[in-house]
């Protein structure tokens, strides 16, 4: 996984944890058996475990996918001559849509930054390269200065996979940020290791994803926003206004950084009076 795929650490741990969790069933059972041992009526009463403890649906077909990885490892390697996951059935997934916020919204939020402190103009920068160019909240405490491409208005992301991409930037963010690299960050020593970071923290380190998600939350608060959000829901959000305005899904795609189409497509849910607009104004029915 890390040297064939470049998964993250978190990534390869998540699939560890599903391995201990079927050999835990295995000993809880007495069938401890070593992976070539294992049929699918093994694997199907480890499900039938695994959903008895509490599991959602959603966590039990995570869980079989990396149960599914480990058996795809032990083919090529000849450490079994079949897959057992094969018929494996994963429980069938509702696609939970995360809220979305209006531009509006977006805007009301961030005005409510306090620019009046150094870390609201940090925070600016963010919140405005984040809803800019739709990032993971992981690629944002990420940024690097030397992967910034201001002047021609483009980032160079590290996504998931360490997989790269260059992403327009909007003018308000590239404000934002040169105002934060000119006025902020000269002010603060960066650590050892973090010399290229863009958003720093106070005493020179990069930010945590859980800072970030802190930071919103407390931003929703005071602008009265009592929506579920997340550092998740400005990308959502990007993404949505992207397809409502009559972007391209490709291009939205190449943007997010998906690997596939389908992930993208849940970004393409749109409010019922969009529809009826587009409706109206391209079906014969409607007009």
């Amino acid at each position: 996984m890390q040297l064939e795929k470049s998964l993250a650490d978190n990534s390869v741990d998540a699939y560890m944890t599903d391995i201990e969790k079927l050999t835990t069933y295995l000993q809880a059972s007495g069938n401890l058996k070593r992976p070539e041992e294992i049929v699918l009526n093994d694997l199907q009463q480890f499900v039938h475990w695994v959903a008895g403890l509490g599991l959602t649906p959603a966590s039990q077909a995570r869980l079989i996918s990396g149960i599914r990885q480990f058996y795809k490892y032990c083919t090529i390697e000849n450490i079994t001559k079949a897959d057992p996951t094969t018929l494996l059935d994963a429980p069938k997934l509702k696609r939970a849509l995360p809220d979305v916020l209006s531009f509006e919204e977006i805007e009301s939020l961030i005005n409510h930054i306090d620019l009046s402190k150094d870390e609201g103009g940090r925070n600016k920068a963010i919140l405005e390269t984040m809803y800019s160019c739709g990032l993971r909240v992981s690629e944002v405490v990420n940024l690097q200065l030397s992967n910034l491409y201001l002047d021609v208005g483009y980032i160079r992301v590290i996504g998931k996979g360490d997989k790269e991409r260059l992403v327009p930037i909007g003018s308000s963010a590239v404000k934002y940020i040169r105002i934060y690299r000119k006025e902020i960050r000269p002010h603060v020593v960066p650590k050892k290791g973090n010399e290229d970071i863009v958003f720093l923290n106070r005493r020179g380190g990069s930010l945590s994803r859980v800072m970030i998600f802190y930071i919103i939350k407390d931003l929703a608060k005071k602008a009265g926003i009592t929506k579920n959000i997340s550092p998740h829901t400005f990308r959502h959000s990007f993404a949505t206004h992207l397809v409502e305005g009559g972007a391209d899904l490709r291009a939205v795609q190449e943007m997010l950084g998906h690997e596939s189409i389908t992930t993208t497509e849940i970004y393409t849910h749109l409010d019922r009076e969009y529809l009826r607009k587009t409706l109206e104004k391209f079906h014969p029915a409607f007009r």
